[in-house]
């Protein structure tokens, strides 16, 4: 019994990471061409954790224009859309 339960909690390791490459390789073709930009995302609508660490996923932010927040934006339309730069966030956030 003690050795099929260290049998199925590897597999189940071998089958978790193999989940997270993929989630990985996902985002990574997800922001071919983008830019994370900051202080633009609405309430919910952010793309993943904020830079303060008090959430860690998409769309859990709580409020419009968070400037800790980011959401992707095609590269180089983020002054355009008043965002921020994650150091410009980041510098803002100390203040």
């Amino acid at each position: 019994m003690n050795q099929r339960l260290v049998v199925s909690s590897a597999l189940a390791s071998v089958l978790a990471m193999g989940l997270i490459g993929a989630a990985g390789a996902a985002d990574d073709a997800k922001s071919a061409g983008k830019e994370k930009c900051y202080g633009i995302a609405k309430a919910g609508q952010n793309d993943c954790a904020n830079l303060a660490g008090t959430h860690s996923c998409a769309g859990q932010s709580k409020m419009d224009n968070d400037p800790g927040d980011w959401k992707y934006v095609a590269k180089g339309t983020c002054k355009q859309m008043n965002g921020m730069s994650a150091e410009e966030a980041k510098m803002k956030a100390k203040k």
